[in-house]
């Protein structure tokens, strides 16, 4: 189980739009968000929360709200929130807590997701490989568009289809 703690940077993967969110409180049963970038607020059951942390290694370039950029050396970890410590643009040596990163960071490119540990669960794979493996046989089924529609014909419809045929 993950340890959940206020002040803590995570990021929905259920909705990866909202960018960077902030753990605010948390109980044996809920985890309470908020994202800034939208100015929502989430509640979370701490056993299904579809959350995963935000943790940047040595080398990555992140941006602070106030828009300036790091690039990561070294990542201290204190009461279990991250202080990354690197040097920004102008070459000046800075820290950033990560409460004060960029909320609209976005993990889209497949490997940000692998390398910040934003995977799927195995099950989750496996689905997505049955669905396109159905819709594959699907595709290539002599009756395709004359299956899966969900209607019924009326008596009117029959009788004009058995005339024609006849």
């Amino acid at each position: 189980m993950n340890d959940f703690i206020p002040g803590q940077r995570w990021i929905s993967e259920a909705e990866l739009q909202m960018g960077l969110g902030t753990i605010l409180a948390c109980d044996a049963r809920s985890i309470t968000i908020l994202f800034l970038a939208t100015g929502e607020t989430r509640i979370y059951s701490r056993a299904t929360a579809p959350l995963s942390r935000v943790k940047f290694s040595e080398g990555d370039s992140i941006r602070a709200h106030e828009g300036w950029s790091l690039t990561v050396k070294s990542v201290i970890e204190k009461n279990g929130l991250l202080t990354y410590l690197g040097q920004r643009d102008d070459g000046s040596a800075a820290e950033l807590p990560e409460g004060e990163l960029d909320n609209m960071i976005q993990l889209n490119r497949p490997t940000e997701r692998l390398f910040s540990g934003q995977i799927d669960k195995r099950k989750w794979f496996e689905l997505r490989q049955q669905t396109l493996k159905h819709h594959e046989q699907i595709c290539r089924s002599d009756l395709r568009g004359l299956t899966g529609a969900r209607t019924s014909l009326i008596p009117h419809q029959l009788y004009i289809a058995h005339e024609v045929a006849n």
